[in-house]
């Protein structure tokens, strides 16, 4: 589910997070079965499909909104998550340095409708073809086994 969090204000909207004025980041909330899908493997994924070395910024959307963050449920996520991020250091797998927030899930705040399944709605529009597409095709060739 596409929405926000990780900022101060309760129940924001689309433009509110984009003004910079309530302090969340645009997330997506997971549920997931471990026993099928590890969290592990859910953060291979993450790293692998976007830049975790630009602060505030995906790609050419430029903002605080952007930026890379992982908000970790319990102690045990926090410790995998800093694992994957000081093995993906340790061995160099990017140029820069990996700036990925971990921070204590608070609270998650579903989207506006017309930002869930944005893709599946809008697959013609420029941004899903120039942005979007380039990482669904990512996504089947280096995890196609784990994708339904």
């Amino acid at each position: 589910m596409s929405g926000y969090s990780g900022g101060k204000r309760a129940n924001p909207n689309y433009e509110q997070v984009h003004s910079d004025a309530t302090g969340h980041a645009e997330a997506i909330q997971i549920k997931y079965d471990p026993k099928v899908l590890t969290f592990e493997k859910l953060l291979e994924v993450f790293f692998k499909l976007h830049d975790p070395t630009t602060p505030n910024q995906q790609g050419a959307d430029i903002g605080s909104e952007y930026r890379s963050v992982i908000f970790y449920h319990n102690e045990d996520q926090r410790k995998k998550a800093e694992k994957i991020i000081a093995g993906l250091e340790n061995n160099t797998v990017y140029q820069n340095k990996i700036v990925t927030e971990l921070l204590p899930f608070e609270k998650f705040y579903p989207a506006e409708g017309y930002h869930q399944n944005y893709y599946e709605k809008n697959k013609g529009n420029n941004y899903c073809t120039i942005v979007i597409d380039p990482k669904i095709q990512k996504l089947y060739k280096e995890f196609g086994e784990i994708v339904k």
